[in-house]
Order: structure tokens, then sequence, then C-alpha cells
């Protein structure tokens, strides 16, 4: 039987890989724009998948715990 809390796990792992997806995408935009700006938007996208990761992971731990 699925639960809430498993609905709720899940939704948040589908968000959390649209949102590093979508950073991931705009990166690569970015830096084939401007090659020389790399290491800024590198930067730059790999603090932002860490806090998207650490939400999520908070979000994951939240709804299985209710």
């Amino acid at each position: 039987m699925i639960s809430l809390s498993s609905i709720g796990a899940a939704l948040t792992v589908i968000g959390c890989a649209y949102g590093i997806s979508t950073i991931g995408k705009h990166a690569m935009d970015g830096i084939a724009r401007q090659p020389e700006a790399s290491n800024k938007i590198q930067t730059a996208m790999i603090i932002a998948c860490a806090l998207i990761e650490g939400v999520s992971l908070f979000g994951v731990v939240v709804a299985l715990i209710k």
C-alpha cells in the first residue's frame, strides 16, 4: 500500500531532479555562449545544486517522518 509519505518523498525527488537538470541546462548554455566565464558558471552551478540537494534531503526526511 502506498502511503502519503512515500508520495511526498517521490514528489520531492522529482522536484529536485527537475531543478538540477534546469540548472545544468542553463549552465551549459551559459558556458557555450561565454567560454571564458566557465569557471564562475561552474562554481555557481555546483553551489546551487548542493543547496537543492540539501533542501530535497530535508523534504524526503520530513515526508518519511510524517
